[in-house]
């Protein structure tokens, strides 16, 4: 894997407002919908936001398995792995953007604020017209 393939999907992620995030509904279909980018790390870890209350959390308390893409002109990213729904409030401090509030209007203490964390495990990149599959074995990625 090119080390230069790795660093500039790194920076189109980082720069997304937006990825699509997909996961298995209760029927064992795949359900896509876009989600705002918080935060990545490298390719190997991804933030997003949610409500407790919403589809995405029960559908991953049912089956954690799912994809992330992110899209950037003739670009893509699409990564598979696993998510886990975090309410660590430390976390959830840290992560707080100020618009959350018009999800979130009791703020990061919210009963209904989490954090979605997405761990890389595989990722597929079509990037300036070159094609590359990996795994994702370490956190430095």
């Amino acid at each position: 894997m090119s080390n230069e393939l790795i660093s500039k999907a790194v920076i189109i992620m980082k720069n997304a407002d937006v990825a699509t995030i997909a996961k298995i509904d209760d029927k064992g279909y795949p359900r896509a919908s876009t989600i705002s980018n918080i935060k990545t790390d490298g390719v190997k870890t991804v933030w997003f936001s949610t409500g407790l209350k919403s589809s995405k959390v029960k559908f991953f308390s049912q089956n954690n398995k799912a994809s992330v893409c992110y899209r950037d002109g003739g670009n893509n990213i699409t990564l598979t792995g696993t998510i886990e729904v975090l309410t660590d409030p430390e976390l959830k401090k840290q992560l707080w953007l100020d618009w959350f509030i018009n999800h979130f209007p009791g703020g990061v203490s919210d009963p209904n604020y989490c954090i979605l964390k997405f761990t890389t495990s595989e990722a597929v990149f079509w990037i300036d017209n070159k094609y590359e599959e990996m795994q994702v074995l370490c956190e430095s990625i």
